[in-house]
């Protein structure tokens, strides 16, 4: 018989209101924790910059992606048509670049898009099919009503009785412990 041990895996705080919710982000960031985020029923447009989120990579991702792909369809053309197998006909250049056009641009939507994607799973850390948050009693009213900050217990700043007694300070209506394996 094997026992699976499930270890602390963070410190989540809910309150009542979203001006409650930015004050101890505020709080918990000028503490010194950077592994936190946030649970809201709708968009608060402070919040992500009082919590540290930075500007996502995925524009990157999909702009290298698309060069790629257009290098790709065009080197691929060029060969074909000047080198591998040319085919003079009526006296035009082997590799008359507005012929490839089409088909570049159709290789840099396509591996643009793809990369786009690649890169979305990658950065969400998908395919994860559970996540110890999940659960935390009466989450699932994130969406609803609830107001939820959670720091991680990989943070270097974190200690669970100082966090608790932090959270408690600015007056969490509930301080919940997330367990995972």
């Amino acid at each position: 018989m094997s026992s699976t041990r499930s270890h602390l895996y963070g410190l989540t705080a809910e309150f009542d209101s979203a001006e409650q919710l930015l004050h101890a982000a505020k709080t918990v960031f000028d503490k010194g924790f950077r592994r936190i985020d946030a649970f809201t029923p709708y968009p608060i447009e402070e919040l992500p910059e009082i919590i540290g989120h930075k500007h996502s990579a995925a524009p990157l991702i999909m702009l290298i992606g698309g060069i790629v792909g257009a290098v790709t369809a065009y080197g691929m053309e060029w060969y074909a048509m000047g080198y591998y197998y040319p085919l003079d006909v009526g006296g035009r250049p082997l590799n008359s670049w507005p012929l490839y056009i089409p088909i570049t641009f159709d290789l840099t939507v396509l591996f643009s898009a793809l990369s786009g994607l690649a890169g979305f799973l990658i950065l969400c850390r998908l395919p994860r099919l559970h996540h110890p948050l999940f659960s935390v009693p009466g989450f699932e009213r994130v969406s609803t009503d609830k107001f939820v900050l959670w720091i991680e217990a990989v943070d270097p700043c974190f200690d669970e009785p100082n966090v608790r007694r932090l959270f408690v300070e600015l007056q969490a209506k509930a301080v919940t412990e997330v367990h995972g394996k």
